[in-house]
């Protein structure tokens, strides 16, 4: 069994035969883990046409060595455009012609040493803001019309991905915080749960995986969420309290869990640490299965690289599971 196989048997719950996959929702410590600069966000808006060719084939080998050091068996290629704030473009994106063709170079460049993962929306999630929250509860079906939308828009972009070289698609739909869900259980079976159902019934089949991205607390929702035929979820916050062992024990088989490892600590912690809590999260990872290592949400520029190479170091040395039986 590949590599590959292992990320696609844990990202569905399965036990891998060969190793614990690692992957990332998002990393954005290119740089530094390469020497080399990824040109991506504000940066690449200001290249010529000439030049951002250049940028999409040189961003792909960078991309491939990283991914080759830190034994990646899935990358994520950048999202499309969004702003982080006003007038201020996210890091991690590039417009959608050139995030297609970003991933056709990645692809043709890495051939099937690596799985593609992209965000392909689909799923509506928390919005804080009082518009919202009134509309929620004056004008219900305002809400559903959004929610329709997002499905729609959502499996148009899935099918673009797929037809590049994408074989997994997730959708990042925060539908909670560290205090717990933003829904309450009606909120949950009116506009999660059946738009789960149907976008993981749509992605299936024109034969892609998904993945649900959440922060938060979810645990009050998370046999639910198991139940909606998604393959994973991502992130399994720890500093929402999210455990991954009580996790699995709710999932059991039916969905693989991602993440886990905390961010704060990646950033803050030493390596000494972060190796600590990798093999922990290893060791059940090795007797359950279905489950995919990394950060608990981006692994952000700031990230000591030291700090990230230790999480891998534990990975190539405890992440081995050929000799555990079947």
């Amino acid at each position: 069994m590949s590599y590959r196989d292992d990320f696609f048997t844990a990202l569905s719950g399965g036990r891998p035969k060969g190793q614990v996959p690692v992957w990332e929702l998002e990393f954005h410590a290119w740089d530094s883990a390469s020497g080399r600069h990824v040109v991506l966000g504000e940066e690449f808006a200001r290249l010529s046409p000439a030049e951002q060719d250049k940028a999409i084939n040189r961003n792909a080998e960078i991309v491939l060595l990283v991914a080759q050091q830190m034994n990646y068996a899935a990358v994520t290629v950048p999202n499309g455009y969004w702003y982080a704030a006003p007038g201020q473009l996210a890091y991690h994106i590039l417009p959608n012609e050139a995030r297609f063709q970003y991933i056709r170079a990645l692809r043709k460049l890495a051939g099937d040493s690596l799985v593609l993962v992209a965000s392909a929306g689909g799923i509506i999630g928390a919005d804080y803001s009082e518009e919202f929250c009134l509309r929620i509860f004056q004008d219900p079906d305002s809400v559903d019309e959004q929610a329709e939308k997002l499905l729609r828009g959502g499996l148009e972009v899935a099918h673009k991905l797929r037809d590049c070289g994408v074989e997994v698609v997730f959708a990042a739909a925060d539908i909670a915080d560290n205090s717990g869900p933003f829904f309450n259980p009606q909120q949950m079976q009116r506009w999660l749960y059946p738009y789960l159902t149907r976008w993981a019934e749509a992605i299936h089949k024109v034969g892609l995986r998904c993945l649900l991205h959440s922060d938060g607390q979810l645990m009050p929702y998370l046999d639910h969420i198991a139940a909606t035929g998604i393959d994973a979820l991502q992130a399994i916050d720890p500093v929402a309290g999210m455990n991954m062992r009580q996790a699995k024990q709710v999932v059991g088989s039916r969905i693989g869990l991602c993440g886990n490892i905390d961010c704060g600590r990646l950033i803050m912690g030493t390596p000494d640490e972060v190796f600590r809590l990798t093999c922990d999260l290893l060791e059940l990872a090795r007797a359950e299965g279905g489950i995919v290592l990394g950060a608990s949400n981006a692994v952000e520029g700031q990230v000591p690289i030291e700090n990230y190479r230790a999480m891998i170091a534990a990975q190539r040395q405890f992440g081995s599971l050929a000799d555990e039986g079947e």
